[in-house]
């Protein structure tokens, strides 16, 4: 495959014509991956840390955890006494230090995740024992240690999150335990998004002959959500180079990222591309070999991007989910790598065209397979309201067999 790329602000008509031409999904990414800057930093509460990416490498202040404790509810003893009854000293709960060592015979009850009094060595199971004229005896065969030793999950210094890393809920624990309560993350992108055309009215219009209601930016403003990017709807621009070109040019105000929908195809009344070239963006691919979704814009001016989705519903959600999606992530800071799930589908399933990588929604069988749902076109985005993700087909792939294992993209 042959590249070209224009310099000149002033695209001349050849050049036009290659950028035209579809580029893999693969050579779009890679495209789009060679234009990122990490974006800036800043410090805010743990409280507010979900969904954002860490900017610092995040250690822990002290050893994990910070003494000997009880890993159960029990009678902190000497192992080498468990065949003789034991003295009981005292009660022992968390958050409190023990008094009293433990001696010969003897023992001291002690609640979960409190600390091991001196001279124990063996916590056994408050079920394991009875009370026998007042002495504990332990009654099981045997038993385990039941102690957390100092450190043993992490030790004071140890890298327990690094730069880069998505904080979900599992990593808000971890940065409580360590102290870390103001956290160095990368700021949010800030995406305008804008819908084109004519017939669209916005979702409170009860639309009228030739027109249908704008879900897109509806649509996209969710996708956005997921990430935790507030985006900001500038609107529905008409079907004419000056409407477009004041609605792109409030877009790009104040926002790293302007994400448009519609208009950007080869019809008679796509403006997009030219307006771009006018406002100083440069389109650094104009179609892609994909399926839904060929006519996607993508192209930068500095550090601002700009995105051209398809107008239909189902093109527009794939193709934030496949190219910008990713890239909102690796403004900031990170990698995001979505799991397949290796399934087999449940179905014998075929296409005529392959001349593009083409996506299909499929959902998920009480049987452990994937079925493709009922889907009618890049128009009928109510199919995707069954979808449990989206498999893809490989150019010049047409069939796929009852019980072939797939790749499946979760959404």
């Amino acid at each position: 495959m042959r590249f070209y790329f224009c310099t000149k602000r002033d695209i001349s008509t050849f050049a036009f014509k290659i950028l035209k031409a579809m580029v893999t999904q693969e050579v779009a990414k890679e495209i789009i991956d060679q234009s990122v800057f990490l974006l800036d930093t800043e410090e805010i509460p743990i409280q507010n840390c979900l969904g954002r990416v860490l900017a610092e490498n995040v250690h822990s202040d002290m050893d994990m955890p910070p003494f000997n404790k009880s890993a159960v509810d029990g009678y902190a003893c000497r192992k080498q006494d468990l065949a003789n009854d034991l003295e009981l000293l005292e009660t022992i709960p968390a958050g409190k230090a023990p008094t009293l060592p433990i001696g010969l015979n003897q023992c001291s009850q002690i609640m979960t995740g409190a600390p091991i009094p001196e001279g124990a060595d063996t916590i056994v199971m408050i079920e394991h024992t009875q009370i026998i004229e007042g002495k504990i005896r332990f009654i099981h065969e045997k038993t385990a240690s039941n102690i957390c030793a100092i450190g043993e999950d992490l030790k004071a210094w140890d890298l327990v999150l690094k730069i880069g890393d998505l904080i979900k809920t599992p990593q808000i624990p971890v940065l409580a335990s360590v102290g870390k309560t103001i956290v160095k993350v990368y700021r949010l992108p800030k995406v305008a998004v804008i819908s084109t055309g004519d017939e669209l009215v916005e979702p409170d219009v009860k639309p009228q002959t030739a027109q249908i209601r704008n879900t897109n930016a509806m649509q996209i403003m969710a996708q956005l959500s997921q990430l935790g990017i507030a985006g900001r709807y500038i609107g529905i621009a008409k079907d004419s180079p000056e409407s477009t070109r004041q609605m792109l040019e409030v877009g790009l105000k104040e926002s790293d990222i302007v994400l448009l929908s519609g208009g950007v195809s080869m019809g008679e009344f796509d403006f997009v591309p030219s307006i771009l070239e006018e406002n100083g963006i440069r389109i650094l691919f104009r179609s892609i070999a994909v399926q839904p979704g060929r006519p996607t814009i993508f192209g930068k001016k500095e550090k601002q991007f700009f995105f051209g989705l398809p107008g239909n519903p189902v093109s527009s959600f794939v193709q934030f989910e496949l190219l910008v999606k990713p890239f909102l992530y690796a403004l900031m800071g990170h990698h995001f790598r979505p799991t397949p799930l290796k399934m087999p589908i449940g179905v014998d399933f075929s296409r005529k065209n392959t001349k593009r990588k083409s996506y299909f929604p499929v959902y998920f069988s009480d049987s452990g397979e994937v079925i493709p749902v009922d889907y009618n076109g890049s128009a009928h985005i109510h199919s995707y309201v069954q979808a449990d993700g989206m498999i893809a087909l490989q150019i010049g792939e047409s069939t796929l067999k009852k019980g072939t294992l797939i790749d499946v993209r979760q959404i």
